[in-house]
């Protein structure tokens, strides 16, 4: 068995969510020392590698039967955490330092994501700045013959 490893510091509270959002920053900061001396592969490995065991205790809860999480919110953090798991397997394949600024923006943003209260009151960990979301109209579609015409879409556009 592994010793546990020392933390730099702790999770503010006992809460759920600062404990998650407290682990992503860590593991965040990890990458970053880790992307700072790209002379040493096995910080880097274990950076990786503890970033990866975060995401599959995501994964993991997600679905668990007593998962609160919304399912909207479920697919959205599968669909991240797949992501995750490739970049982050791309990282151990190549070990290059310099690519991984993906993963350390996903643990940011969602850290500080984490760090909102349910009712809009900032918790201790940090706030990121959240994406605008804005409907976009699309012009309406040419219609094929015998086909009903389709009313117009609308996409999301995104920015962070």
């Amino acid at each position: 068995m592994k010793p546990t490893p020392k933390y730099a510091s702790r999770p503010t509270s006992d809460d759920p969510r600062d404990v998650e959002a407290w682990a992503l920053a860590e593991a965040a900061r990890r990458l970053i020392d880790a992307s700072r001396d790209p002379g040493n592969p096995d910080a880097l490995q274990a950076a990786l590698q503890l970033n990866q065991r975060l995401w599959t205790i995501f994964q993991a809860s997600i679905t668990e039967d007593d998962c609160v999480l919304p399912p909207e919110l479920r697919t959205n953090i599968a669909a991240l955490s797949l992501l995750v798991d490739r970049e982050t397997m791309a990282r151990l394949a190549d070990l290059d330092a310099t690519k991984l600024d993906t993963l350390i923006s996903i643990n940011r943003n969602v850290s500080g994501g984490l760090g909102v209260k349910l009712d809009g009151a900032p918790t201790a960990a940090p706030v990121a700045p959240q994406p605008v979301v804005q409907a976009v109209p699309q012009p309406p579609r040419p219609a094929v013959s015998g086909e009903a015409p389709q009313p117009p879409r609308e996409s999301l556009r995104i920015s962070i």
